[in-house]
């Protein structure tokens, strides 16, 4: 059984294994329809920066600061939300398929609800297709973290 330690180095490594699965879903979508890349991590970034006073320049530098700012935020939600599988795992019991879906409506929630905070998406809005392009990273996220806990504990 890991101790506390053992359940953040689990969860750290587990965290950054569904952010790649993220990474590569998302990639794969881009490249299979064709499509830019999402300007709403910068758009975040700045929004982000604007609410907490954090001065990112001006002209280009604003943007280069705001474009790694946003996605900042989701490698600190992923992170966070492994760490959180690794210590949910320590109970007993905890299926896979349970943590698996937890973790892709956690992913799912920290990557919108910022954004629905600051008035950059309204899913509510969405298409199916926007949809499906938006879940199924998440859900990349979510069984590759549960799957790399269970194999990591």
């Amino acid at each position: 059984m890991l101790g506390p330690v053992g359940r953040v180095a689990t969860g750290l490594a587990a965290g950054c294994a569904g952010i790649v699965a993220l990474e590569i879903a998302s990639y794969v979508d881009q490249y299979r329809r064709a499509r830019p890349a999402s300007e709403s991590p910068t758009k975040l970034g700045e929004r982000v920066a604007d609410r907490a006073g954090i001065d990112l320049g001006d002209g280009d530098a604003r943007t280069n600061r705001a474009s790694a700012l946003g996605p900042l935020v989701g490698y600190a939600d992923g992170l966070s939300l492994g760490v959180v599988a690794a210590t949910m795992s320590a109970t007993p019991g905890r299926s896979i398929v349970r943590t698996a879906l937890i973790l892709t409506a956690g992913a799912w929630l920290g990557s919108n609800g910022p954004l629905m905070a600051v008035g950059l998406t309204d899913p509510s809005k969405w298409t199916a297709e926007e949809w499906t392009s938006d879940l199924v990273p998440h859900a990349a996220y979510g069984i590759t973290t549960a799957a790399a806990v269970a194999l990591l504990r």
